[in-house]
């Protein structure tokens, strides 16, 4: 039995739920195109993502560690792919189109520079004057323009919805600028589950890396309400902790705030009853989220994580190193754009960006890896150019 492209739009109408998005009444390619037989839009978007330059950048990105520190700590490729996991999940549970949660997912962290937080930080402040920088509206750029592996049209030419999708990334330290997208309108249920599948997952990883590091120490978490939640659930004493109690808990509190994001949101949605994907997205609040309960343990967990791991001195160390390298790139290369490889000093000939705009694309696309070996190449006088 071989199963169309036109089969799964139609188990889609039959089994996801009325607002959810169905790939068959996608708004559509900027481009139109000529759809596959054997997979539908989003699955074709999935794939695109997939085979991407940024994608596979992603791998030497930082998440908090950067890379050359260990091979155990999560990197932004890791990450990406653990909130995929965690995003099909909620989405088969509350009858969400999974396809298009899972290339949101991916797809989400792309415009992400090198060297995390930091990195994001000190490029935007750079760009100031130049019109900024935002990592949501940088992954846009990316797939609507910088990736080129089609004759036709630059970018990736993905569906309105993933797009959609990308500019409406929200979580606790990101606020999205959706102009273009309908901003008055909240983002799909996929769009949300991705918002909650990446703060959920970030939460629960940097504190499994964290105590990895020994950055944390476990009887500093003694009392935090999650931890103690997932301590009675799986029966061990802090003095007990060890690895294998570690992973234990770690997955324990995943399922934890997994089940509570589907069990608060489904009572969201029974109360809110929209019955299409406009309805849902002109609710005056994204439906995606814990309970009350379990909201207030997670804001207190991360709270312990903003204070004691992320402004830990071997973070913060880091954090000012990743803020230089940065910084004399950028003046460096705007000093000297004769220095820029010859493809992206073209772009900035040819006029369709300022020579600031290419700069911080070329910066944004680096990985930690190659962005310490252009430092070395330009500043340190015994490294061949």
């Amino acid at each position: 039995m071989i199963v169309t492209r036109q089969d799964m739009e139609a188990r889609e109408r039959e089994r996801l739920a009325p607002y959810a998005v169905k790939s068959g009444e996608t708004r559509g390619r900027e481009y139109p195109e000529q759809e596959p037989r054997y997979r539908t839009a989003f699955q074709r978007d999935r794939d695109r993502i997939l085979h991407t330059t940024a994608f596979r950048r992603l791998e030497y990105k930082t998440q908090v560690f950067v890379n050359h520190e260990g091979d155990y700590f999560r990197t932004r490729l890791t990450h990406t792919l653990e909130v995929a996991q965690i995003g099909r999940t909620i989405a088969r549970a509350l009858g969400a189109n999974e396809d298009l949660v899972e290339a949101i997912c991916l797809v989400h962290d792309i415009g992400h520079p090198p060297f995390g937080h930091s990195g994001e930080r000190v490029l935007s402040e750079l760009m100031r004057e130049h019109g900024g920088f935002d990592h949501n509206q940088q992954a846009l750029r990316v797939v609507t323009l910088l990736e080129r592996r089609y004759a036709e049209f630059p970018g990736l030419n993905l569906t309105y919805e993933v797009r959609e999708g990308i500019v409406k990334h929200e979580t606790e330290y990101d606020v999205s600028s959706a102009r273009g997208y309908e901003p008055e309108k909240r983002g799909s249920l996929e769009a949300q589950i991705a918002n909650a599948a990446d703060e959920l997952a970030y939460t629960a990883h940097d504190l499994d890396d964290g105590l990895y590091a020994g950055l944390l120490i476990p009887r500093q978490l003694d009392g935090l309400a999650l931890w103690e939640l997932g301590r009675r659930e799986i029966g061990f004493k802090t003095e007990e902790f060890d690895e294998l109690a570690r992973h234990r808990l770690i997955r324990r509190l995943i399922g934890i705030l997994v089940r509570d994001v589907c069990e608060a949101t489904a009572e969201r949605l029974a109360q809110a009853k929209p019955d299409s994907v406009e309805a849902l997205q002109n609710l005056p609040y994204n439906v995606i989220g814990h309970s009350e309960l379990i909201q207030e343990m997670v804001n207190e967990l991360k709270k312990f994580l903003y204070e004691k791991m992320y402004h830990h001195y071997r973070v913060v160390r880091m954090a000012k190193k990743a803020e230089h390298f940065v910084t004399e790139l950028f003046n460096a290369y705007m000093a000297g754009p004769e220095m820029l490889p010859d493809s992206i000093r073209e772009r900035w000939q040819e006029g369709s960006s300022s020579l600031a705009r290419v700069v911080c694309d070329y910066l944004a696309g680096m990985t930690d890896r190659f962005a310490l070996q252009e430092y070395q190449r330009l500043f340190d006088p015994f490294t061949r150019p």
